[in-house]
């Protein structure tokens, strides 16, 4: 799976405030810094709860086949459109007719290629995230991301630009109940 994220969530500035006040900032001068950590911290949730936290226009690619194909990215709210990629040419949608989708009680989004053509691979376009916007994030999750955000800030000249590969404790104890578990 290649996934690409066509259309970020937006960050709106109540999170970048809230960011703020928890670290007692005043001024604005920090607020591209901020704005960074946010975005990480909100990666950083997604790679440990295994749910997109924010929805979010993205795109996978995936083998055109016959087969039903999981989409890796969770919660699928829609599948908006497919496209083929031959080996040989220029990339072009499908019509809706030479695929097939479905949505799972799990939040998975499922395709299948009916009619693929010389297309060897398809690009899915689809919208996922848990929360439409910052305000709707389940609290949990939104306070776990500002104080990563916020412990990534304060250890910032001992992480250089390189944050820690698993989340503190306390945010990890917040994040916890909402985690997606895969047995191998």
């Amino acid at each position: 799976m290649k996934r690409a994220i066509v259309t970020p969530a937006p960050l709106p500035g109540a999170a970048l405030e809230e960011l703020r006040n928890w670290l007692g900032i005043r001024s604005a001068a920090e607020d591209p810094a901020l704005q960074r950590l946010l975005r990480a911290a909100t990666d950083m949730c997604e790679a440990f709860t295994g749910t997109m936290p924010l929805s979010a226009t993205c795109e996978e690619i995936l083998c055109a086949s016959g087969e039903w194909q999981k989409l890796a990215t969770r919660p699928v709210q829609a599948i908006v459109g497919v496209d083929a990629l031959p080996a040989e040419g220029a990339r072009r949608p499908l019509a809706s007719t030479d695929y097939a989708v479905e949505l799972d009680a799990e939040g998975g989004g499922l395709i299948r290629i009916l009619r693929q053509g010389d297309a060897g691979r398809v690009a899915v376009r689809f919208v996922a995230g848990l929360a439409p916007d910052w305000s709707s994030l389940p609290e949990a999750l939104a306070h776990g991301i500002l104080r990563l955000a916020a412990h990534d800030y304060r250890a910032r000249d001992a992480l250089g630009d390189t944050p820690t590969g698993t989340p503190p404790l306390a945010v990890a104890a917040l994040w916890r109940p909402w985690r997606r578990l895969r047995l191998a």
